[in-house]
């Protein structure tokens, strides 16, 4: 995937001012910064990057099980070694989405933004009214290390470029081939040894064993849950449930792509069959009540319960689910055979390459420094270290200069112990990085390898691509989209729960028709196909 694109290219920055071009609505307008990074003894190479301590303050995300950036190991180095301080604002992830907005359109802006994956309609919103700088010039003053990034590999660089030229913000990019199958189905094999009950190998036999589950108490606690998930979950969701059950793939954004076809799967007849059907596993019990207003915390707690009382449930790792010292009595349920007879792995839209990494302030009166700092992160030790924790704690050098993952303590998963130690932000871990600089953790080969074995195969469908939409688009799409949303999703969770889909179907379909869902496709069909002809 090689996009051409033309950058505009800023001005140099010299020690003085940086002028960039920052348009307000329809009207291009120029607004003037002083970069103050001389102030501070800025070096335009090597490290440290200023010789007098310079403090910046940075808004954004944090793991749920992360403490304060600043008693991370890997954030004390980086403040070592470039004599930048960042005074950390973070927010559990949930709270900052709802807070983000008010933060981006307050006077009190932070320096920067961190960790926080803004939209595509975030950064056309607030790059045109000037909140969110362009970078062009200062990466290539300033970021060497992405510079080259950018240079070798176009299609990150077209990824992260704005349908006016300008890159507002940096990428994170992670290339293990993970995420386009996040939504793993899990049981737990020790009752069904204890119930004499072989693993599903079809839609009919797992919804057998679910009802084994419930009838037969396989907890012993008179509180056993058969099946749990998280709808509307990166990682958490039933789509290959609905695959098997309707015969049509489905994802979070519920759009899929088939034979380059965008298709809207909530209004496929797949999907209404689907949903009765799940209607029916409620009410015989087999579905967690909580499913659908669990967050997190909750739902990865029930795995870890003192007493275990979970059957099935979806997530992305068991480990992370369940707690390390009860992995072993879990196992995936292989891509199930459903009720048409085929086998059916729902392809996500989850990028490998993200946008929204970091992002530079108008109020940023150090922007040349705070470009150094981040294009640090940029180093292939750094990104790494960025992304799995520190050399020494959690990460070593093999005979080979490879690091290699250390094995995480007993009683902890390495996706706990990678939210406390590794802070992410901007970096890239690329695929030729993962050759030669890290190796893929342990959890992650393993996963690549049932990836590759167990869903790939099966693949119903392709992902949406990593399409930057136009302003107009995005424009004509927001409110759509949102509306569009929210009627899915409180539909089917009420379908489930309470049925009644069969008399309210044809409503729903037209309510949805009437909001927009066919403009919104006809938006994205023809983003998609041009972001094909460009490729």
């Amino acid at each position: 995937m090689a996009i051409s694109r033309k950058l505009a290219v800023l001005g140099a920055v010299l020690a003085g001012t940086l002028t960039f071009t920052a348009c307000s609505g329809s009207t291009p307008g120029t607004t003037e910064i002083k970069d103050a990074s001389a102030d501070f003894g800025f070096q335009e190479t090597g490290l440290p990057i200023v010789s007098k301590q310079l403090t910046l303050k940075f808004s954004g995300t944090k793991a749920a099980l992360a403490p304060d950036y600043n008693t991370m190991t890997v954030v004390k180095e980086w403040e070592k070694a470039t004599n930048v301080h960042v005074e950390w604002e973070n927010l559990p992830e949930t709270v900052f989405q709802e807070k983000k907005n008010l933060i981006l359109a307050s006077g009190d802006l932070p320096d920067a933004f961190f960790n926080t994956g803004l939209t595509d309609a975030e950064i056309a919103t607030y790059s045109a009214s000037g909140t969110l700088i362009p970078l062009e010039g200062l990466i290539e003053k300033n970021a060497p290390n992405l510079s080259k990034l950018l240079s070798e590999r176009p299609d990150i660089k077209a990824a992260i470029t704005s349908s006016d030229g300008h890159i507002y913000s940096l990428p994170s990019v992670e290339e293990l081939g993970l995420v386009q199958f996040p939504n793993e189905l899990a049981i737990n094999t020790a009752w069904l040894k204890k119930l004499d009950i072989p693993m599903p190998k079809t839609i009919d036999e797992f919804h057998d064993a679910l009802v084994a589950f419930k009838s037969r108490d396989a907890s012993g606690t008179g509180k056993t849950i058969p099946l749990s998930f998280m709808p509307g979950s990166w990682c958490g969701d039933i789509v290959d449930l609905i695959a098997a059950l309707g015969g049509t793939p489905d994802n979070m954004d519920h759009r899929i792509v088939q034979d380059d076809k965008v298709i809207f799967t909530a209004t496929q007849d797949g999907y209404k069959k689907a949903i009765q059907t799940l209607h029916e596993w409620y009410k015989e019990g087999l579905i967690d009540p909580e499913s659908f207003s669990q967050d997190d915390k909750a739902y990865l707690a029930k795995g870890k319960a003192a007493t275990e009382n979970l059957g099935s449930f979806v997530w992305w790792e068991i480990p992370e689910m369940v707690g390390a010292d009860r992995a072993g009595e879990y196992a995936l349920v292989p891509v199930l055979e459903g009720v048409d007879g085929k086998r059916i792995a729902s392809q996500s839209n989850n990028q490998e390459i993200a946008r929204g990494a970091f992002a530079i302030t108008r109020a940023n009166k150090y922007p040349a420094a705070t470009m150094r700092w981040a294009d640090n992160l940029y180093d292939p030790i750094q990104s790494a270290q960025a992304n799995w924790g520190p050399i020494g704690e959690t990460l070593q050098k093999d005979a080979n200069g490879i690091l290699t993952q250390i094995p995480a303590p007993a009683g902890t998963s390495e996706g706990e112990r990678r939210q406390k130690v590794a802070p992410g932000g901007p970096k890239a871990n690329t695929a030729e990085n993962f050759t030669s600089v890290v190796a893929p953790e342990p959890r992650a080969a393993a996963r690549q390898k049932t990836v590759t074995e167990h869903y790939k195969p099966f693949a119903g469908n392709d992902g949406y691509p990593p399409v930057a939409l136009s302003n107009e688009e995005l424009q004509q799409i927001g409110t759509i989209q949102a509306d569009v949303t929210s009627l899915v999703k409180q539909n089917t969770a009420k379908w489930i729960v309470s049925g009644g889909i069969e008399q309210e179907w044809d409503g729903y379909v037209t309510q949805l028709k009437n909001v927009g869902v066919d403009k919104m496709i006809e938006v994205y069909q023809a983003a998609y196909d041009r972001f094909k002809k460009n490729s």
